[in-house]
């Protein structure tokens, strides 16, 4: 349908109220040009849908000029033409593109991300948001997660970390889309799980495990910590030997507190927040970690921290004992998680506790999340008796004992 056209640019920026509070200028098509007192100049379309009138905003003169206006009233009447309210139209519009906003990858990705942070750490969490931000955000993270393809995925995403040669990232990264993926189809949001077709695509690795000594040198290392005062302090020394006897991840250790532990009853509790699976964790406490602790405590200078570092509101760093290790020549050997590997092979290879005692003391991961609230105290009588003797026998090593299978009692 032709429009009657009778405003001309000129008119348009020289139209004034006439001293009134408003004046609406008709160009045709139901366009109009609305001038107010305070010089204020706005587009809108006049229209007719089922015997009511409507108005629909267009746009603020001069940013939208008249030729624009005439392309967007031609635009809002075909709809009229199909029986569609402009309007509605509109509304609808926006709905739409607030819905692809909300199923974006990225959106997506941080609701699922925000759900798993009330069950992962906080380092963890921070991981994976550093991955998705550093790696996918600003290739997919705009793009709705249901329109992305495996191709595009791989393409994009991964084959840029691939060329920079960070081969183990790129399996990470992908992991992590998976997740994200299949979040997606849990809520509806897409309906495959691009990373299993990635399968076979992406550059294979060797996964690198944290080092460790073998059994047959762990003497060795429990004689040079031992030694350790001659190069560095005493703090540290104690460290070390109480991540033996304890086995606990190295931050587990190092941010403890003085409230954690109970030591009449020989208990160190660590809460649920500083565990990686969210979930408290019992370590029973040999003779010998209970006398460590009685000389931290002398060190401490009255910190809340077991170890605190130089301030001591704060404790000590996550590579203080690792590069306490380098200093002793274990750099590449050993490493502050490497006492669990080797608590983990030289307890099992002994033979004389049950695996799920060893793994359950290792507070490896929670087969759900209901018996996870519950089994904190799981066979802990046989637990206090494994970390006892586990303590005599570093014991004796570190005084030339032989690697040997000892005697649980």
């Amino acid at each position: 349908m032709a429009q009657l056209n009778i405003l001309s640019d000129a008119a348009c920026k020289n139209a004034t109220t006439n001293g009134n509070k408003i004046r609406k200028l008709h160009d045709g098509g139901g366009l109009y040009l609305w001038i107010y007192a305070d010089g204020r100049k706005y587009w809108r379309l006049r229209y007719k849908l089922a015997g009511s009138e409507k108005s629909l905003s267009l746009g603020v003169y001069p940013e939208i000029a008249l030729k624009k206006a005439r392309m967007r009233r031609d635009v809002e009447r075909r709809h009229l033409d199909n029986n569609l309210d402009p309007a509605a139209e509109r509304q609808a519009d926006k709905v739409r593109k607030l819905v692809a906003t909300g199923n974006s990858f990225e959106a997506v990705a941080r609701e699922w991300c925000e759900k798993q942070a009330k069950t992962w750490v906080k380092g963890h969490s921070d991981d994976v948001m550093r991955r998705l931000e550093g790696n996918a955000f600003p290739k997919i993270g705009r793009r709705p997660i249901s329109q992305i393809d495996a191709p595009e995925l791989l393409n994009a995403v991964i084959r840029p970390i691939e060329d920079r040669g960070a081969f183990d990232l790129a399996h990470r990264v992908l992991q992590v889309c998976g997740q994200v993926f299949r979040y997606g189809i849990a809520t509806g949001r897409c309906s495959r799980n691009l990373a299993a077709d990635l399968r076979g695509a992406v550059t294979p690795h060797k996964k690198k495990h944290q080092a460790a000594v073998r059994p047959e040198d762990f003497p060795n290392l429990l004689r040079a910590i031992a030694s350790y005062e001659q190069i560095g302090d005493k703090q540290t020394r104690l460290a070390l030997e109480l991540l033996a006897l304890t086995f606990t991840r190295t931050n587990e250790l190092i941010g403890a507190t003085w409230n954690e532990f109970d030591m009449d009853a020989g208990i160190w509790v660590v809460p649920a927040e500083r565990m990686k699976m969210k979930t408290e964790h019992l370590v029973p406490l040999s003779t010998q970690a209970l006398a460590i602790l009685e000389e931290l405590k002398e060190i401490g200078g009255g910190s809340r921290f077991v170890f605190p570092g130089r301030n001591r509101d704060k404790p000590i760093s996550n590579n203080t004992l690792l590069f306490a290790l380098y200093r002793l020549g274990y750099k590449g050997k050993m490493t502050g998680h490497g006492f669990r590997a080797v608590a983990s092979t030289m307890l099992n290879e002994m033979g004389k506790f049950r695996p799920d005692v060893i793994e359950r003391q290792l507070a490896h991961s929670e087969r759900n999340e209901v018996r996870g609230a519950y089994n904190r105290a799981e066979y802990l009588p046989e637990r206090k008796k494994m970390m006892q003797a586990w303590a005599r026998h570093i014991e004796a090593l570190r005084h030339g004992a032989k690697v040997i299978p000892f005697k649980a009692a």
